[in-house]
């Protein structure tokens, strides 16, 4: 049974913690202006102590970055958890969160990128719905759009199910309909759990990916360990979001949805190419761990089940 968070309310506290990256001094502006759009909007944020910590030289301790998320999780005056950004390093500080405190203490939790890592293994430890959406240096801090905001407060404030509405034109790679528990994020990121504990059941579940600079043979490399370990024969269909690295500028590299295509050559699950999620693009917000149907005749996600409570 999935726990869920309470949405968010004008006046909510949210708290801002660093699991990957810490906020560096070249993005203090870009951070700054992310806290800024938030509070915009009606939010008071509490940062996490460990936000620009190099305690390590290029990050915070595990231990420091697991001490932040476990306090904001136990501070029931915080009702949401954003990561600052993503990075490289998300997956130090699994060993050293308090899964009992994140499960008797659900809320939202949000960010994307190497935060993918952490969206995931919550999922799989405790059962709580985590959200894939904007983080505050590189999504409210960067030139958020429209649908940005309209997102955010759609799914985090008013819960709102149903069609996640395109922002670009959607294609279908393979043709079909699934239904399955929504998993994934960042490619990369994602095969950081692999052969641990903190790995997601991909049984019966709708697998959504997106990079940031990849090439076609990183593709190739990432989703070939995909089949090797058994993912594709778990899932009931593929999301392929926005791929920065690929779609930029117009180039016209082999897109990730088309090695996909190769690499899965045998299996019959949809594969449904959107644009909604991603690097350097705006972003809705996809709870992980919920319920959702896609569609390649229609071209279309849906969101089945309440997410927030």
């Amino acid at each position: 049974m999935i726990l869920l968070p309470q949405k968010l309310f004008p006046g909510d506290t949210i708290g801002v913690v660093s699991p990957s990256n810490p906020v560096t001094a070249e993005l203090e502006g870009q951070f700054a202006a992310g806290i800024a759009y938030l509070e915009q909007m009606g939010f008071t944020l509490r940062i996490g102590e460990h936000v620009r910590s190099t305690t390590w030289g290029h990050a915070a301790a595990p231990r420091e970055k697991a001490d932040d998320l476990n306090r904001m999780f136990a501070d029931r005056s915080v009702k949401a958890v954003i990561g600052s950004q993503g990075g490289d390093t998300a997956n130090s500080c699994l060993p050293y969160l308090d899964w009992e405190c994140i499960r008797e203490n659900p809320k939202i939790f949000l960010g994307i990128s190497d935060i993918t890592v952490l969206l995931n293994a919550i999922y799989q430890k405790t059962s709580l719905v985590t959200f894939h959406g904007n983080d505050i240096t590189w999504g409210f801090g960067h030139a958020p759009q429209a649908y940005d905001r309209d997102e955010f407060i759609s799914r985090l404030m008013n819960g709102a199910t149903g069609n996640v509405p395109p922002r670009m034109q959607r294609h279908a790679v393979r043709a079909g309909q699934a239904e399955g528990i929504l998993l994934g994020g960042n490619l990369r990121c994602l095969l950081k759990l692999a052969g641990t504990p903190y790995f997601p059941d991909f049984r019966g579940a709708i697998l959504f990916l997106e990079a940031l600079d990849i090439s076609p043979a990183g593709c190739e490399a990432a989703f070939s360990q995909l089949r090797q370990i058994g993912v594709f024969e778990r899932v009931r269909g593929v999301l392929v979001g926005y791929i920065h690295g690929m779609q930029k500028d117009g180039r016209s590299d082999s897109e990730m949805e088309q090695v996909l295509l190769k690499i899965t050559s045998g299996f019959d699950f949809p594969i449904l190419k959107l644009n909604e999620f991603g690097h350097n693009c705006p972003n809705t917000v996809l709870p992980v761990g919920a319920r959702v149907r896609m569609d390649t005749t229609s071209l279309t996600l849906e969101i089945l089940e309440n997410f927030v409570s």
